[in-house]
């Protein structure tokens, strides 16, 4: 896995955890991504520096704005290529398999094309 890759899912994952709970420690994101925690706990130092994440003495972890911005990318690629491929017939499970590795290499300008292209299927259902 590449570096921005890992980067990216650590982030969309502690975005994740955070809508569906208060508090998101370094342990939710191990278990979420199935990863070990001595690997995790790197991240969340190497993602700290970046300025992407602050970590409490309690170790709760939160996203800053940059952090919270960068995630949100992320999670709005997955979620447009996910429908993209659910609507041109995959399986939901194989769209989402899918669309989590396409969203750390499409480019902005692909991204931005496909987009556009599912809003303006959106429009035609209204």
């Amino acid at each position: 896995m590449k570096y921005r890759e890992s980067e990216e899912m650590y982030l969309e994952t502690i975005l994740l955890i955070g809508k569906r709970t208060a508090d998101v420690h370094a342990v939710d994101v191990a278990a979420e991504l199935g990863h070990a925690k001595s690997s995790t706990s790197r991240a969340m130092k190497l993602l700290s520096e970046k300025g992407y994440i602050t970590v409490a003495h309690t170790g709760e972890i939160t996203l800053t704005e940059t952090g919270r911005a960068k995630a949100s990318a992320i999670y709005e690629r997955h979620r447009v290529i996910t429908g993209l491929l659910v609507a041109a017939g995959a399986d939901k499970a194989l769209a989402e398999e899918n669309a989590c590795r396409i969203e750390h290499v499409i480019s902005d300008e692909l991204f931005d094309v496909l987009k556009k292209f599912s809003e303006s299927q959106d429009d035609k259902r209204i």
